[in-house]
């Protein structure tokens, strides 16, 4: 299955559960329920004007105005609009942008849902989508994990690809599968990855906001 396939199948399963859990429900995007992560993905893909203060300062505001204006429709409404996807002439439904743009972001909001309640468990993961989600680590990793004052190598336990070198020098050790691994570099904690070092570089690496 290639990663445009495996992006939308997360796409899919995480519209389900967005269905399932309804527009209130915690998620572990900090102040976020499942109506403004719903909205967020709808803007994301279907606003260009608004889309840069998703990871820019400066354009935040009005991106959180648009953004609130979309959480505002009826639910219903906003998940269909996360099932089916971009606009035609969204960047987004450019072929291989699926794949290329979507697979971690999907594969992590729908870990958002999942975990946004106790008495989550890592889900088993296929194995192609492991190494599609490790393959995003090895040229992602950098930019995720850039601001933790201490090195960070990353160490795959469900399968090959060995170390990832995410920021040289001495630091922290994560080792986990390639899911939890991605999560954890984006920011996640609700995951299960174990961390080694000495104490006070993993109390620096821990206290660093991590992600885009």
């Amino acid at each position: 299955m290639s990663a445009s396939r495996q992006a939308r199948r997360e796409r899919l399963e995480l519209a389900e559960l967005l269905l399932a859990v309804g527009p209130d429900a915690s998620t572990l995007c900090e102040g976020w329920t499942t109506r403004d992560l719903a909205a967020h993905l709808v803007v994301r893909e279907g606003r260009p004007d608004a889309a840069p203060g998703i990871a820019l300062p400066p354009f935040a505001g009005w991106t959180a105005r648009v953004q609130a204006s979309v959480a505002s429709r009826p639910y219903p409404e906003l998940v269909r609009a996360v099932r089916t996807g971009p606009p035609r002439l969204s960047v987004f439904s450019l072929p291989g942008m699926d794949g290329l743009a979507n697979l971690a972001e999907y594969y992590v909001h729908h870990e958002d849902v999942r975990r946004g309640a106790p008495g989550w468990e890592p889900r088993d993961l296929d194995p192609e989508l492991a190494d599609l989600l490790w393959g995003r680590l090895s040229t992602m990793g950098r930019l995720l994990v850039r601001s933790s004052p201490v090195g960070v190598t990353l160490e795959r336990a469900d399968g090959p690809g060995g170390r990832i070198v995410a920021k040289g020098g001495a630091g922290v050790t994560l080792r986990g599968t390639a899911g939890e691994l991605l999560l954890r570099a984006y920011g996640r904690h609700a995951v299960q990855v174990e961390v080694d070092g000495p104490a006070d570089a993993v109390a620096a690496f821990e206290s660093a906001s991590l992600g885009i």
